[in-house]
């Protein structure tokens, strides 16, 4: 095998086959891409392009992005014994819908030539090898051997068998595709039973052996990684067995173990109503079409699962906690793109809508509501323990008025485990504080438009009068004259003069990491404003611009999602009006066009570095028109 600079992406590679897999191609000197639920395993190497959630949400621009060469399709879910009324769901998600999506983006991925197709023995009529009464020996299955899927995900499996045979009619002259029909895998930190049994003997259990009269073929992961490998470099299609071709009884299995442990204890149970399997692969194809056939053996291969055991090297199931967004009132697009990221990583997380008034429309759109007391009279130590007793990781605050609350405690929130997407508390007072940015501003003070007290300290004839404090569109006076605008500072409490700029008004979105480093920006021109917000606005791409608005950003010391808003004047020069350090009504089209804030947010607060994850964004221009709409419940 050779992979060398060749690019793989790999679904569902953090698990026992993409594990060992991940192992052989690093040795290769691959370029590779691993797309998984989990977060990244430790032993992985830096260089690994990681792509941690759920990849029913992996965007073309993701993949595009990569641009891989090979696709290895392992990301699966499925049940060791009897499928339980919960895989119903699980089964659809993860099997049928993941594949379908996969190949609906790979399929127009620019540089992919091969795609290798983990799929399943479960795809043969069980009649062939499922029994009443024990048999002497195992029956061979091969490709040609009748179909009739045994459970659910079998019936997966071969649908996106179809799937793929589907799209090699039309996109045989772009890339070429296998199926692999693996049989019954095993391997290092797994849920097989061979896994299970090392576990339980080693804490000194007993274990219970069904049917030890049953044959199966046992292929080791690591030995399936290769073979699948070896199929992807080949130039062959369509389906092939991937098994050793060596079936072994469940007794020869509870021997090697007991081999290991002298001590082991077992009880053995005969279920009279289950049937007996007699299965092994028939793999003339696989030799055939590669030249070589599975290696390991259970005798080989369970003294590493046991020295695996041994050291701990298990890693515990991650528990997903939730997030939380406060003063959620009628932001039912937040709540949606919160949601929208909240799945992107686990179904498991819920998005929490908190506010003081028990009529929050977003209540109807979260997966839960709180209502919390007014932010001027919430004790902080009882709101972290009910915290806590919700098991909320993340807090987004989405109202100006409550920023400076959560930046004030955002250390003690921190010490309970809980992470705000917030600034520092002095990068928010300057930007709660109108008067404040352009004043303590001085690195980029010229770029911010002139901000006073005093209406006489600016020469301009034309003036825009607004609230020093909280959001800059509450109470505005635009385009008014010298008269006019003290006028209107009569009816503000603490009223500031900017002269009127003409030009055209921009959103700049943009997301700053925990290093203080910018992710990502994404520009937007309002096009139709009502009471503040964007109804009506569209990205723009300009490099120049871009790279200004990076310098100013990175100026500010802020973190997490921030909006600056600004006006490019006839000559294309920047005046920054204010910056608002929170996610904005219009700010969903950032994370359509790929500022992804609300899932970086989340991996940063399950400590996970972002530096394997991309901002990717959205060469097209996209245009978002916000209007209301009717739920019915």
């Amino acid at each position: 095998m050779n992979f060398s600079g060749k690019r793989v992406f790999i679904s569902g590679g953090a698990g026992v086959i993409g594990t060992e897999m991940v192992q052989l191609l690093q040795q290769q000197d691959a370029i590779i891409m691993v797309g998984d639920l989990k977060p990244i395993p430790v032993d992985f190497p830096s260089t690994i392009t990681y792509r941690q959630g759920d990849l029913n949400f992996i965007t073309q621009q993701e993949l595009d992005h990569f641009n891989p060469e090979y696709f290895i399709h392992l990301a699966a879910t499925f049940e060791r014994s009897a499928e339980t009324y919960e895989h119903w769901e699980e089964n659809f998600h993860h099997n049928i819908l993941l594949s379908h999506h996969l190949m609906t983006l790979m399929r127009n991925v620019p540089g992919l030539k091969r795609v290798v197709n983990a799929s399943s023995y479960l795809i043969y009529d069980k009649a062939h090898y499922q029994f009443n009464t024990p048999q002497d020996k195992a029956v061979k299955l091969n490709e040609s051997t009748s179909i009739n899927p045994r459970n659910l995900t079998g019936l997966a499996k071969l649908a996106h068998e179809i799937e793929l045979d589907f799209l090699a009619i039309f996109k045989s002259d772009k890339f070429t595709n296998i199926s692999a029909r693996i049989y019954r895998g095993y391997g290092k930190n797994s849920r097989d039973i061979i896994s299970r049994w090392v576990r339980d003997l080693l804490n000194n259990q007993k274990i219970t052996v069904y049917n030890p009269e049953g044959f199966f073929d046992y292929i080791y992961a690591q030995d399936t990684a290769k073979g699948l490998l070896k199929l992807a470099l080949s130039d062959k299609t369509g389906i092939v067995n991937l098994g050793t071709g060596r079936a072994r009884q469940v007794g020869d299995l509870v021997q090697i173990l007991q081999s290991h442990f002298p001590q082991m204890e077992a009880e053995y149970v005969r279920k009279p109503d289950e049937l007996i399997e007699a299965s092994e692969a028939d793999i003339t194809l696989l030799k055939n079409y590669i030249n070589w056939s599975p290696e390991r053996t259970l005798e080989d291969t369970i003294p590493e699962i046991i020295a695996f055991e041994q050291q701990k090297m298990v890693v515990e199931e991650l528990v997903y906690e939730h997030i939380l967004v406060t003063s959620a009132s009628r932001k039912i697009g937040l709540i949606q793109a919160v949601k929208k990221a909240a799945n992107k990583i686990h179904p498991s997380i819920q998005v929490i809508a908190a506010d003081a008034s028990d009529t929050c429309l977003a209540k109807y759109f979260a997966d839960d509501f709180w209502k919390i007391p007014l932010i001027n009279q919430i004790d902080i130590q009882e709101f972290i323990k009910e915290c806590k007793a919700r098991k909320i990781r993340l807090i987004i605050p989405s109202r100006d008025g409550e920023l400076t609350f959560f930046s004030e405690n955002k250390s003690i929130f921190k010490e309970a485990g809980i992470h705000i997407m917030v600034s520092e508390k002095d990068a928010i007072r300057k930007c709660i504080d109108k008067l404040a940015f352009y004043d303590e501003n001085g690195t980029i003070q010229s770029r911010i438009i002139p901000t006073f007290e005093k209406i006489d300290s600016l020469n301009t004839t034309q003036f825009v009068v607004k609230e020093r404090y909280g959001a800059g569109s509450d109470s505005i006076g635009i385009n008014l004259n010298k008269q006019e605008s003290l006028d209107h500072s009569k009816q503000l409490e603490f009223p500031i003069y900017q002269p009127f700029m003409q030009g055209t008004e921009l959103s700049v979105d943009a997301y700053i990491d925990l290093s203080g480093k910018v992710k990502g920006i994404v520009m937007r021109r309002r096009e139709l404003i009502v009471n503040g917000e964007s109804q009506i606005t569209t990205t723009v791409q300009d490099n120049d611009l871009e790279k200004a608005f990076l310098a100013i950003i990175n100026s500010m010391k802020l973190s997490g999602h921030v909006i600056l808003q600004a006006i490019i004047d006839s000559k294309g020069e920047i005046h920054v009006i204010e910056c608002n350090p929170r996610f904005g009504g219009a700010s969903t089209l950032s994370i359509k066009a790929g500022l992804d804030s609300f899932y970086w947010a989340y991996l940063e607060s399950s400590s996970i570095s972002l530096d394997k994850y991309p901002f990717i964004p959205d060469k097209k221009t996209v245009t978002q028109v916000r209007y209301p709409a009717d739920l019915y419940l």
